[in-house]
């Protein structure tokens, strides 16, 4: 009977009356519960690490894009000048930046597909250019003003000197009373680009008299009579201030295939003073001289053929001008149109010459472009 009495109150522990037989399941129902599945989990929600981490990520570029905002105003308010070129720099910044990962891109697109450089489209080519990732099967060339590889020389120039405390203070007056010496053109005005442009100009047409007078010069070692003739014409026309007919100058193209004005053919004075006619420095000797204006006219000429295959009329007008600058005309203060003219004249003339006559190419820089309307300036 005390057995009894006390199972039911045990189990009257339990809410309920239950027979003293059932006591012993319940009891390791209990402990089975207890020891396997544990307390009742909460019903509160938590967010993963993963979800965690993005929302922080997004509260903190939300807030950096507020300040950011707010920085903006203020300077726009209470530094106008200097506001101005702090958005220049930062559009470089983003341009510079956006140059590079399309350059990547396309090195990328050409390893995968096994694509060579003369078999990119048009842009693709002009892109790599003036970037200058070079990898081999690029040759050197000069960029659309500064190759990349002094632009990067530049910015590590001035990362060097903005290391000690407080310097980066003259690093920004150095870059704003040296803008052409130390800024690459990413971070240029657009006042600055049209005046820098012009002084690169200038430097180049300093090199088209001694050009002319070497032409002038090696009439007699012509040894066809014609050719001499023709010759002859040319350099008169120059001298007038005519411009040149595409014949004119196609009708010389055997002149600058063999001697004396073949590529392996020219004298070092000649070569240096066509290095400087293409923006290239003319301190280095004859052989590498002879190297860098052969590889320079070879992208130039295929830069040619992917234009033709293009057209013309597909370019828009700053690349339209951007082109003219490259083969020598300064397209800053030329009309559109008559700089499409001029680059269908180039194209005409680039598109008829094969590999042994690019020195013709390379001389008509200055033949094609010297007396151009408006380009003498």
């Amino acid at each position: 009977m005390a057995l009894s009495r006390v199972c039911w109150a045990r189990a009257a522990l339990w809410g309920s009356a239950v027979p003293p037989g059932l006591y012993v399941v319940r009891r390791l129902q209990f402990v089975r519960s207890g020891l396997t599945w544990g307390a009742p989990r909460s019903s509160k929600l938590h967010l993963s690490p993963k979800a965690d981490v993005k929302s922080l990520i997004s509260y903190v570029v939300t807030k950096t894009k507020v300040i950011n905002g707010k920085y903006h105003r203020f300077l726009g308010r209470h530094f106008p000048r200097f506001y101005v070129l702090y958005t220049i720099f930062m559009k470089g910044l983003q341009m510079l930046w956006a140059d590079a990962k399309k350059a990547r891109r396309i090195k990328t697109n050409m390893w995968k597909h096994n694509i060579k450089f003369h078999q990119l489209p048009y842009r693709e080519m002009e892109h790599l250019r003036q970037v200058r990732m070079h990898q081999g099967q690029i040759p050197e060339v000069h960029g659309e003003i500064i190759k990349f590889r002094r632009d990067v020389t530049k910015c590590l120039f001035l990362g060097i000197l903005s290391i000690p405390p407080f310097a980066n203070y003259l690093v920004f007056l150095l870059m704003y009373l040296f803008p052409r010496q130390l800024l690459i053109q990413h971070f240029w005005t657009p006042k600055q680009q049209i005046d820098f442009l012009d002084i690169y100009h200038a430097l180049r047409k300093q090199s088209h008299p001694a050009i002319l007078c070497y032409l002038e010069k090696v009439v007699p070692l012509i040894s066809d009579a014609g050719l001499q003739w023709h010759m002859t014409e040319l350099c008169t026309k120059m001298q007038r201030g005519t411009h040149p007919a595409v014949h004119d100058i196609l009708a010389l193209r055997e002149c600058f295939a063999n001697h004396p004005l073949g590529m392996d053919q020219l004298r070092a004075l000649q070569m240096k003073a066509l290095s400087r006619a293409m923006l290239l420095t003319p301190y280095l000797p004859s052989v590498l001289l002879r190297h860098r204006l052969k590889t320079h006219t070879t992208v130039i000429h295929q830069l040619d053929k992917a234009l033709a295959k293009l057209g013309v009329g597909q370019l828009t007008a700053q690349e339209v001008k951007s082109a003219c600058y490259l083969r020598g005309l300064n397209s800053t203060h030329i009309a559109e149109e008559r700089c499409r003219t001029w680059l269908g004249e180039w194209l005409q003339i680039s598109c008829s010459l094969k590999e042994t006559e690019l020195s013709l190419l390379l001389h008509n820089v200055v033949l094609l472009s010297i007396n151009y309307v408006g380009s003498r300036r």
